[in-house]
């Protein structure tokens, strides 16, 4: 089967062609740096820029991937969660593609396509995915931080989520606290990397609860104090790395302990990790480390396929297909608050 993918549930305009599990191509143009000047997403300015660059980007992944319309059995596009005005431009293009080809149309969920990413490559989904489940996922990104257990292809339940602001999201407003460039993530990543991560004690929020939940609002609030308490500290290089440092390691602290907590609690012997905040180099460090000292296996996405990707979007889509899953109809609509089923 050959499919072609599209992803706007935020700020990047992705296109992928899918062929039998394999990835062919994959195109994304980011906005990263138009909403820097904001210091965030502005939605509106994200849709406007879905419309510019997504012929464009369509007509790049069929020519990369040496592929015309005509050859094409299928079409997917995110159908949520993510940002209404972003959504409807993939979501409503992807169904008149669909229509005017005469072929089938899947609305995909985006996390649910997170859970399949770690298994992208130069082979098929199966060959791996099969001797990896069942396993614990971690799903750790800007608007959502959540652990599911993956008990087979397309069955899963969610173990728990963000009870407030999640972990990239807390990156990022940190960052803004200290003055950094937004997106603060990769930043805070690379400055962390030549500090010290003992200099200050940031709150573990829920770190001992025996929940699956998440919540980094209070570690943001410490921070905010902290800074107001000792504003010369941003005056001082070392002392920015050493912060950045003692934040990253408070919030990789509780996402590796609750991740591993669920995998020893579940019987698992396979953790997977996707996102955007699984670029981050201490987290895929620390998830390393704890998987090998308990002899679980890890499996990360790739970082290119980390962020939002539309190459995630056609592998899921695709599964669907090949079970018999029902396509979505041409008078759905966009789902902003889409829940994994």
């Amino acid at each position: 089967m050959t499919l072609l993918a599209l992803e706007t549930s935020c700020d990047e305009t992705s296109a992928a062609v899918v062929r039998d599990g394999v990835v062919l191509s994959t195109i994304v143009s980011s906005q990263v740096r138009m909403h820097a000047e904001y210091g965030g997403v502005v939605p509106e300015l994200a849709a406007r820029e879905h419309l510019r660059n997504f012929q464009p980007v369509v007509r790049a992944a069929l020519r990369e991937a040496g592929i015309g319309a005509e050859q094409l059995e299928a079409i997917a596009a995110t159908q949520g969660p993510g940002l209404p005005t972003a959504l409807l431009v993939g979501f409503k293009a992807g169904q008149g593609m669909a229509f005017a080809l005469n072929k089938p149309f899947i609305g995909a969920h985006h996390h649910e396509a997170h859970l399949y990413s770690p298994w992208i490559g130069g082979s098929p989904l199966h060959s791996d995915f099969e001797s990896f489940v069942p396993n614990v996922s971690l799903i750790v990104s800007g608007g959502h931080t959540m652990l599911v257990h993956v008990e087979g292809l397309l069955k899963h339940r969610v173990l728990g989520g963000t009870i407030d602001d999640a972990a990239g999201e807390c990156f990022d407003k940190t960052g803004k606290l200290m003055g950094l460039a937004y997106p603060a993530g990769p930043v805070i990543d690379r400055l962390a990397e030549q500090g010290n991560p003992a200099a200050h004690t940031f709150p573990r929020p829920l770190l001992s609860d025996p929940s699956d939940d998440f919540s980094f609002s209070g570690l943001k609030t410490s921070v905010r104090y902290f800074i107001r308490d000792h504003p010369a500290i941003l005056d001082d290089p070392q002392s920015v790395r050493d912060l950045c440092a003692s934040v990253q390691a408070a919030i990789v602290e509780v996402l590796v302990t609750k991740t591993l907590r669920a995998a020893k609690r579940l019987g698992v012997q396979c953790v997977t990790a996707s996102g955007g905040v699984t670029c981050n180099r201490a987290l895929r460090s620390a998830l390393d480390a704890a998987c090998q000292k308990f002899r679980i296996k890890l499996r990360l996405a790739e970082k290119s396929l980390c962020t939002d990707n539309a190459a995630m979007i056609g592998i899921l889509a695709e599964q669907k297909l090949k079970i018999g899953l029902p396509a979505t109809s041409f008078d759905a609509d966009i789902a902003p608050g889409m829940q994994i089923a």
